[in-house]
C-alpha cells in the first residue's frame, strides 16, 4: 500500500485530501509512522523524528495513529489478495508477495492481475497500492519502488538485468548503510560493481556469507518461493517521552497503557502470545531488553502488564533516566488453536470480558474513549 497509515486516515477524513500529513504521536521525540505524498515531497519520511519532520513541513498536520483501523483495512487487502491467489506471504500490515502463476488462466496476463489488484483496493478499499510484478520475490520487490506512488511495473524476464545493474548497491538486501561504505572504499557503487567483483575479493571485505548472497542477488538469483500464511513474529508498541523520566510510578503507567496496546492488537490479529519482552532505553540512548515466557499464552492486557511489570522492576534502575520503553509479544499462537482457547477461556474469565468490552468501546468511540483507571490519574 502507498503511504498505508497516512492513506487511511485520509480516507476516513476527506479534508486531508491534498494536504501534508503526519502519522506520529506529536511531540519532540515522537517519530514519524508516515507520512502523504505531500509531506514526501518536502523530506518527511518513515522513522524520522517528529521535531525535524515538522521542521520540514511546519504546516502538516499531525495525526495520531490507530493501529486497529489499519489491522482491519489490512486484513481486508489481504482478503482481496487471497481471492486473486491463495499463494500471498504478507510481509507486513501493508505488503505481501502473490504468486500468481496459478491465476493467469483465468484473470490474464500478469499486468492484467496487476492492474485487477489495484482496481480493487481502490475500489473495495478507497486506498491506492503499487504493484511490482517480476519472475522473483528480489526483483518485484524492487520493481514496487518504481511503480509508487499509485502505479505498476513490470520487469519482464530478458530485462532483468538490464533493470537491475544500473541501481545503486543499497538496492541489494542486506546492504545497509555500514556495508554500503565497506563496498565503496573498493569502487564499488552499483549492482553491476558488484556482479563483476569475484566472490573472493567480497569475501575479504564483508565476509563470506554476505559476499556470496549479495553476488548472487547481483545477477538476480533468488531462489525464494512464495510461503502463504507465514505467521507474525511479534506484536509490540513503544513509546518515546518529550523529556526523560525517572519516576517509576510513570514509567509502570507506560508499561501498563503500551501493554493495553499490545493485547488490543494482538486480539486485532487473533493471535496468544508465549513471551513478553520489555525494552529501556536510557538517556544516552543504549538499550536493554528484558523477557519472560509465560506459564500459559495470553492476548490479556492485565498478563502482559503483570509480566512487564515484574521485569521492570527486577531492573531495580533507582531512578535511572529513561527516555524510552517499549512491550513486545512474541512466540505467537493463532487462535484457531482451541486447546488454547479452552485453556484461556476458563482462566480470569472477568478480565477477558472486561477487555472484550473496551475493545467494543474503543471501535466505537476512538482509542482514548476508555482507559484504565491508573493511567487516568497518572494523567491528572
Amino acid at each position: 500500500m502507498d503511504a498505508f497509515f497516512a492513506s487511511v486516515e485520509v480516507r476516513e477524513n476527506p479534508k486531508l485530501i491534498g494536504k501534508q500529513v503526519i502519522v506520529g504521536y506529536d511531540g519532540n521525540r515522537g517519530v514519524v509512522l508516515s507520512a502523504t505524498y505531500e509531506a514526501r515531497k518536502l523530506g518527511v519520511h518513515s522513522a524520522m523524528p517528529m521535531s525535524r519532520a515538522l521542521r520540514l513541513a511546519p504546516h502538516a498536520i499531525v495525526v495520531e495513529p490507530d493501529h486497529s483501523k489499519y489491522s482491519e483495512v489490512s486484513e481486508n487487502v489481504m482478503a482481496i489478495f487471497e481471492s486473486i491467489t491463495p499463494l500471498v506471504q504478507p510481509l507486513s500490515v501493508d505488503e505481501a508477495f502473490l504468486d500468481i502463476s496459478g491465476a493467469q488462466k483465468l484473470l490474464g496476463s500478469p499486468t492484467q492481475i496487476g492492474e485487477i489488484i489495484r482496481a480493487r483496493v481502490s475500489d473495495e478499499q478507497g486506498i491506492t497500492c503499487s504493484v511490482g510484478v517480476a519472475s522473483t520475490m528480489f526483483i518485484a520487490k524492487l520493481a514496487t519502488n518504481f511503480a509508487k506512488p499509485d502505479g505498476l511495473h513490470v520487469v519482464s524476464a530478458d530485462k532483468v538485468i538490464e533493470f537491475l545493474h544500473p541501481l545503486p548497491i543499497g538496492a541489494l538486501w542486506g546492504v545497509g548503510e555500514k556495508t554500503a561504505e565497506q563496498l565503496s572504499r573498493l569502487g564499488l557503487v552499483t549492482v553491476a560493481d558488484i556482479a563483476n567483483t569475484p566472490v573472493k575479493t567480497l569475501t575479504r571485505v564483508i565476509g563470506q556469507g554476505a559476499a556470496e548472497h549479495l553476488y548472487e542477488l547481483a545477477w538476480a538469483r533468488d531462489p525464494r518461493k512464495v510461503t502463504p500464511n507465514q505467521a507474525e513474529k511479534s506484536i509490540g508498541a513503544e513509546r518515546t517521552f518529550d523529556s526523560d523520566i525517572d519516576d517509576p510510578e510513570l514509567l509502570l503507567a507506560q508499561f501498563l497503557d503500551l501493554s493495553n496496546k499490545v493485547a488490543k492488537r494482538l486480539r486485532d490479529a487473533n493471535y496468544f502470545s508465549r513471551t513478553i519482552t520489555i525494552k529501556v532505553r536510557f538517556s544516552d540512548f543504549t538499550s536493554v531488553t528484558r523477557s519472560k515466557s509465560l506459564v500459559s499464552a495470553t492476548d490479556l492486557a492485565t498478563d502482559i502488564y503483570a509480566t512487564s511489570k515484574n521485569l521492570f522492576t527486577a531492573m531495580n534502575l533507582q531512578r535511572a533516566r529513561i527516555r524510552l520503553v517499549g512491550v513486545r509479544a512474541t512466540g505467537l499462537i493463532p487462535t484457531s488453536e482451541s486447546a488454547i482457547q479452552l485453556e484461556l477461556s476458563d482462566r480470569d474469565a472477568g478480565w477477558r470480558e472486561a477487555e472484550a468490552a473496551m475493545d467494543q468501546v474503543t471501535q466505537k468511540f476512538g482509542s482514548s474513549a476508555v482507559k484504565p483507571a491508573r493511567l487516568i490519574e497518572t494523567e491528572n
